[in-house]
């Protein structure tokens, strides 16, 4: 039979034919963050971003022709903690379902679409394909810690197909071998890794979702990889042992130019795959020298293996598993006791603490038993960096145990339901794990007559979350916190470090919490307001408190701040911690028809008659999340330094129309605006009010993005960050930071504005600000945020249409001092120059075709600098017009055949041009 490769001539075997296999990862298209439009059918559905994140839009239309109608759509894939399956939920808007998650870390993600929790369907958008999961596609995230999944940055080793016939399936079947560059059919015989996919898969899996191509060409490439060939059989057969000894190594052997000698052959598989290799290490023993299981544990009765044989014909037995979501975890642990027992020899990677039962830890089990094998010495037993030693089962407590969630000491929460739901079809829980406190959704297993899940390891925090219940949105009954505002909404902690603010302070050393009931003259009902008062408040000291009013957000009430922005724990640990002014904050209800009247005449009245507040303005501060941001900038309008501290928590600042600036800024102290990053849908707001605010002549401050969506962890921290800054006293500070532009330091032109401004203050700068305007007209706002620094750059790169523009920059200072603003024009060129081919025998002579001789007429508004044919180079003058003429074999590089010349204007904007020479 027939042997095809592109890297090898043709030969013939008796047993087994081979053809090269390309296989492509699938290209991610990136687009700007600004400007990302809704998909339409021809559009990725799914769009990565910048550092990680996914723009989600699902054509309506094309879910209905593949599933019908529903009511719900997700995208589903190894997007949750420990990189196990969890489901985004998208919204519907308009003709797409949508949504905006991340940052995602870099890796490879599979996915599929599924509405109504069971109808399922492939992204028509994404090319890539998994042949064991129809419906699954791929996309890759860059980044320095999947770079060894990464496509290799130059040619390594090639994917090849075997086909060979299976006795024990009885039929033709294929195997994928990955082969090094240096192998040869003659010379020297090569090693041989057999790695094997898991149950329900198949033998394309560790190239279409494992990455094993990339993984073994970076190895390579490395030097960290010896020169072996890698085969993935298919293992889907009753017999796998006879399967491997019979029909895949012999079909090998008798392909490829391998050593035959045992010590030469290694085997590894996954999950099922791990089972099957440990089943061929107890039944033929030393058939291989090194053996790797990977999310296995399942080994059957080992109480008649043959100990002695397999320690003494194995040079390595390493075994690897994943953290307690990863179903092989206590199996593991198990059969470590059995090993133990028995006296057989193993090495153990140790527990995976970031991976479950999935590709993402199969990938770095990969990555570690690979370099181990065939080096011609002994494996390093030690465990890989940051893993732990597997001490004890995991076990959650027994069914019915209350309350819920249970939560390790390591990070891990155990979710139950009652019995109530033994009927239902399907359920998941939802909620703030996904990055930056996004909502996702993980899948519950039917365990007897209630439903169950394991997520973790979960970071320190506080975490807010839901059952649904076919479709439904259902409490944890079992779970005694409640969220006035979300009745289906069950909150619980974290402990650690990273919520070190957010935990309970000892039994009474924090402040105090009181319900402050009033009547509203314009709701025209009572209501109701938390008021919380700080450690050893005392009501008669003579100095009043000042006073902090903190708003809810829209869909909320004056409750939401306690119960699930944990205030009161943030209050309490900032003011301990002597990070914080003694205050009394005050939690209003802002759901009214007139909020700057019910502030002013009912809730800061009241609050001034029942506790020790100062009636002084600058001791009075205003913020608010999401609508109450924008009530409290509403205030700020209305009534310009009724609040001498203004925040505003993903709030936009909104029209500008009759804004008094000069009394905002004289009554303001501080304006400091927050926002979460693009999965925030206020971003986009709140980043546009910048530009606004400087060109009114607002004084404020910004602190930047914080990552996360419009959601609690994000408030959480803006309210920490806001509160140390209230009613500190500090001289004033009247002086002006000095600023200079450093670039560009020419009129140009440029390809893109390469913009530059150096600060100083040494009252702390704030932020430096460049505005780049055409014609009077703001086209791009950059700032950088300073945080305090004596010194500072603001550096940024501002893609340009071609034209005249100009650059106003100026510097903030915390006191609110502004620079001196200066001005600077420039010139942009974005355009690519042309060549146009010179007409007349004395110039050209054929056709595009083929020429004998072809001249072209060169031609750019900012000057040609150089022409490239075929890598030769040949300097212009910088002239807007040039020429190059009577190009014909031989000269300036030309060739006969395809030529490609490559026109170079003076800003360094390229053209390519293709031309055939007879």
């Amino acid at each position: 039979m027939e042997i095809t490769s592109e890297s090898r001539p043709p030969s013939r075997f008796p047993r087994a034919r081979r053809a090269v296999a390309v296989l492509t990862a699938a290209i991610v298209a990136l687009t700007a963050l600004a400007g990302a439009v809704p998909a339409t059918a021809a559009e990725p559905w799914i769009t990565v971003q910048d550092d990680g994140y996914l723009r989600i839009a699902v054509p309506n239309a094309a879910v209905e022709e593949a599933v019908g109608p529903v009511s719900q759509v997700v995208v589903e894939g190894n997007f949750g903690p420990s990189a196990n399956w969890a489901q985004i939920g998208l919204q519907r808007s308009g003709a797409n379902w949508t949504a905006t998650y991340g940052p995602f870390t870099p890796g490879l993600y599979y996915y599929q679409i599924t509405g109504d929790d069971s109808k399922v369907l492939k992204d028509a958008s994404n090319p890539t394909t998994v042949a064991s999961e129809p419906e699954w596609s791929t996309f890759f995230i860059p980044g320095e810690s999947a770079a060894l999944l990464a496509d290799a940055p130059e040619e390594a080793g090639t994917i090849e197909t075997l086909t060979y016939d299976s006795s024990v399936a009885d039929e033709e079947r294929e195997a994928l071998v990955w082969v090094p560059p240096t192998y040869q059919p003659k010379g020297k015989k090569l090693p041989v890794l057999y790695l094997q996919h898991g149950g329900g898969q198949s033998y394309r899996d560790w190239v279409e979702v494992g990455r094993a191509e990339q993984i073994l060409d970076n190895l390579w490439l490395s030097g960290r990889l010896e020169d072996m060939l890698v085969v993935m059989g298919n293992g889907n057969v009753p017999d796998f042992p006879a399967e491997l000894m019979d029909n895949i190594v012999p079909a090998v052997e008798d392909a490829y130019h391998v050593s035959p000698s045992k010590k030469k052959r290694a085997l590894a598989g996954l999950s099922m795959g791990g089972g099957q290799t440990f089943e061929v290490f107890r039944e033929h023993p030393g058939e291989f020298s090194q053996i790797g299981t990977f999310g296995a544990g399942r080994f059957g009765d080992l109480d008649d293996i043959p100990v002695r044989k397999m320690n003494n014909r194995t040079d390595l037995f390493r075994v690897y598993v994943g953290n307690p979501t990863d179903v092989a975890h206590n199996d593991v642990y198990d059969s470590f006791q059995k090993f133990d027992e028995l006296g057989l020899e193993y090495q153990f990677d140790g527990v995976n603490p970031d991976a479950g039962h999935n590709w993402n830890a199969w990938q770095e089990n990969l990555i570690d038993f690979a370099p181990r094998l065939f080096t011609g010495q002994a494996s390093d037993p030690a465990m890989s960096e940051g893993h732990t030693a597997l001490t004890e089962r995991f076990e959650p407590p027994a069914p019915g145990t209350t309350p819920t969630p249970w939560i390790s000491e390591d990070g891990f929460v155990t979710f139950e339901t009652t019995t109530e739901f033994a009927d239902a079809e399907y359920v998941s829980v939802w909620a703030n794990w996904a990055p930056g406190g996004s909502w996702l959704r993980v899948e519950m297993n039917k365990v007897g007559d209630r439903w169950r899940a394991t997520v973790g390891p979960l970071e320190s925090k506080f975490y807010h979350y839901r059952f649904i219940v076919d479709r439904q949105p259902v409490k944890d009954a079992s779970n005694p916190t409640f969220v006035t505002s979300e009745p289906a909404w069950s909150t619980f902690l974290v402990p650690g470090e990273g919520a070190r603010l957010l935990t309970d302070v000892p039994a009474g050393s924090g402040g105090d919490l009181a319900v402050m009931s009033y009547q509203s003259s314009v709701a025209g009902q009572e209501r109701s307001a938390y008021v919380w008062t700080p450690p050893g408040y005392d009501a008669e000291r003579p100095e009043p408190y000042p006073l902090f009013v903190l708003n809810h957000g829209g869909g909320q009430s004056w409750t939401d701040w306690v119960e699930v922005g944990r205030a009161r724990q943030i209050l309490d640990n900032l003011s301990l911690d002597g990070a914080i002014e003694p205050m009394v904050v005050v939690m209003p209800n802002g759901n009214v028809s007139d909020y700057p009247r019910e502030l002013l005449e009912n809730v800061v009245p009241v609050t001034e008659e029942r506790y020790n507040v100062s009636g002084n303005l600058a001791k009075r501060a205003l913020a608010g999340l999401s609508a109450g941001g924008a009530r409290t900038v509403s205030v700020l309008k209305a009534h310009p330094g009724e609040f001498a501290y203004i925040g505003t928590f993903a709030a936009g600042f909104g029209g500008t129309a009759g804004v008094d600036v000069a009394a905002i800024n004289a009554g303001t102290e501080l304006f400091r605006l927050y926002t979460g990053d693009i999965t925030d849908f206020t971003y986009g707001s709140v980043m546009g009010s910048l530009p606004v605010l400087d060109e009114l002549g607002i004084e404020y401050e910004f602190n930047g993005v914080t990552p996360g969506p419009h959601g609690w962890d994000v408030w959480q921290k803006n309210l920490i960050d806001f509160a140390p800054r209230l009613f500190q006293s500090a001289p004033a500070d009247t002086v002006r930071p000095e600023v200079a532009l450093v670039s560009p330091a020419t009129a140009g032109p440029f390809g893109a504005l390469q913009v530059q401004v150096d600060a100083s203050d040494l009252g702390g700068l704030e932020r430096i600000v460049a505005n780049v305007y055409q014609g009077g007209t703001l086209v791009k706002s950059t700032q950088t945020a300073m945080n305090g620094a004596e010194r500072g750059t603001h550096a940024a790169t501002v893609a340009l249409p071609s034209g005249q523009y100009s650059v106003k920059y100026n510097a903030h200072d915390r006191a609110g001092n502004v620079s001196r603003t200066g001005t600077f024009a420039f010139t942009v060129d974005a355009d690519a120059p042309t060549a146009t081919v010179k007409d007349g025998a004395d110039f050209t002579v054929g056709t595009p075709a083929g020429y004998d001789v072809v001249s072209y007429k060169l031609y750019d508004a900012g000057g040609i600098d150089k022409v490239v044919i075929n890598g030769v180079e040949k300097d212009l003058t910088n002239n807007p017009w040039s020429d190059v003429n009577f190009l014909r074999p031989g000269t300036f590089g030309a060739v006969p055949g395809e030529n490609t010349m490559i026109v170079h204007d003076a800003v360094g904007n390229t053209a390519t041009f293709s031309f055939v020479l007879n």
